[in-house]
């Protein structure tokens, strides 16, 4: 399938991307948090070498919000990997 625009990030990949802009059509941020996760997820293995970054939130949620298409919040966003890296017992 051929698509109109060119990929954000090929580490990630397209079916991220097209995830990504879906996640951003739900309504609240409660629809969303649950995908929002598995996109942090799919951004965060695709990104190993940010783990141990000191800037790791913000540039998972600038990739998330490019993905998007700019429909995510950055904030929103950044929020989710606080809480999911606090559950993971990452400071």
């Amino acid at each position: 399938m051929r698509y109109d625009t060119t990929m954000v990030d090929r580490q990630v990949g397209r079916n991220a991307e097209l995830f990504a802009q879906s996640v951003a059509d739900l309504e609240s941020p409660e629809e969303r948090y649950p995908y929002l996760r598995i996109l942090i997820s799919l951004i965060d293995q695709a990104h190993p070498e940010w783990r141990q970054a000191p800037n790791k939130v913000a540039r998972i949620a600038e990739l998330a919000v490019q993905l998007s298409e700019g429909a995510l919040s950055a904030d929103e966003v950044e929020e989710v990997v606080r809480v999911r890296d606090k559950e993971k017992g990452y400071r």
